[in-house]
């Protein structure tokens, strides 16, 4: 069985024969949107149960051609990360944490019953990757290469069992933020009727499944003129887990930061835990324990909620202005957003373009 593959010159590349014009890329980098446009070319390493990871190589983004009974078409055998590739002021492109992410693969991997992909590879893929259309990566203030691995179950049987067969891929788009118009307070609703994962469920797990439940409850928040959704708990309905795709953060008026204790429901993310570190190191008091939405409700009326905010890598930091649900309609603080949620944005995303002394060592150069 072969094992794992370190490094980059590990991929062979098989060029795109028809990659786009140096002036069709200029045009994607001119007008950046969020997660529209691809690059030229997709890292991919193929599994099956015999033979271990095996074919790694860089090769044209395309259609993938799948058997119409593979397994991820029936039991959402799949899983997948996000990460930012940046472009420095020195010409390099680098990325933040990608281990931790490689990690956080792993487990996913694991609870889907999926291939565990070594570390080593999982970093080599994105590597060989950017090396090839590193290019693609845009200059443009609050800019990156979104990165999307992912990986596929594509054994052809109609049977309930662990794959035999599987597909890991590494794609990539020039993005620009995640919410168009630049940072400014979102609208949440705190639903009730709907959950994104419960107690012993895949909640922990970056799979599909945790996006797709989240849907319905945000289209539904769309119409009722709301930009995200906020979950509460499977069990008792009354304590705080997470946006569909982002970490939550209340900041009470004495300046301790509190945010939702990992449960197995929540995502455990890579942003989240960072911002922690930041907050922390600033000598804020930082406190992860269960919120309720009562005690959310009771602080916001009162005054002893100052700023609520949201994290992840896509959106990086986002102020919350605005609640609701069925009964009741609030403004968090003034509406602005607050000065600890800006604070403790610009510190990561300085870190992240490079406008400031990495000291924690997260930022990895790709090329």
């Amino acid at each position: 069985m072969t094992t794992s593959a370190s490094t980059a010159e590990a991929f062979r590349v098989v060029p795109n024969a028809s990659p786009a014009s140096a002036e069709e890329r200029a045009t994607v980098l001119a007008d950046l949107k969020f997660g529209v446009n691809f690059t030229d070319h997709m890292a991919r390493i193929s599994w099956t149960a015999d033979d271990g990871w095996t074919d790694r190589r860089v090769e044209a983004y395309g259609p993938l051609p799948l058997d119409p009974a593979a397994s991820v078409l029936h039991y959402a055998g799949e899983i997948f990360e996000g990460l930012k590739a940046y472009r420095w002021a020195d010409g390099t492109i680098r990325t933040f944490r990608p281990e931790e992410n490689a990690k956080r693969f792993q487990r996913s991997a694991h609870r889907m019953a999926l291939p565990e992909l070594p570390v080593e590879d999982f970093l080599a893929a994105i590597r060989a990757y950017v090396a090839v259309d590193g290019d693609w990566t845009p200059t443009a203030p609050d800019s990156s290469l979104y990165l999307r691995p992912f990986l596929i179950a594509t054994d052809v049987f109609l049977g309930l069992r662990q794959p035999k067969k599987a597909e890991f891929l590494v794609i990539g788009s020039p993005s620009g933020p995640y919410f168009s118009g630049g940072v400014k307070p979102v609208s949440i609703w705190v639903e009730q009727d709907y959950h994104r994962a419960g107690p012993g469920g895949t909640g922990a797990a970056k799979c599909g499944g945790n996006y797709a439940a989240s849907l319905l409850p945000q289209m539904e928040a769309y119409a009722r003129g709301y930009d995200q959704v906020l979950y509460l708990d499977a069990k008792t309905d009354t304590v705080l887990e997470e946006l569909g795709g982002m970490n939550v953060f209340v900041v009470l008026k004495d300046g301790t930061v509190v945010t939702p204790v990992l449960t197995g429901n929540l995502l455990e993310g890579v942003t989240r835990s960072s911002i922690i570190q930041l907050l922390s190191d600033d000598d804020l008091k930082v406190v992860e324990r269960p919120i309720t939405i009562d005690e959310l409700r009771q602080g916001v009326a009162s005054g002893d909620v100052a700023e609520v905010f949201a994290c992840g890598t896509a959106a990086v930091v986002t102020p919350v202005g605005r609640m609701g649900a069925k009964d009741f309609e609030q403004q968090v603080g003034d509406g602005t957003p607050g000065a600890v949620t800006m604070k403790v944005r610009q510190t990561l995303t300085d870190i992240q373009y490079g406008h400031a002394e990495d000291t924690y060592g997260w930022m990895e150069t790709l090329a």
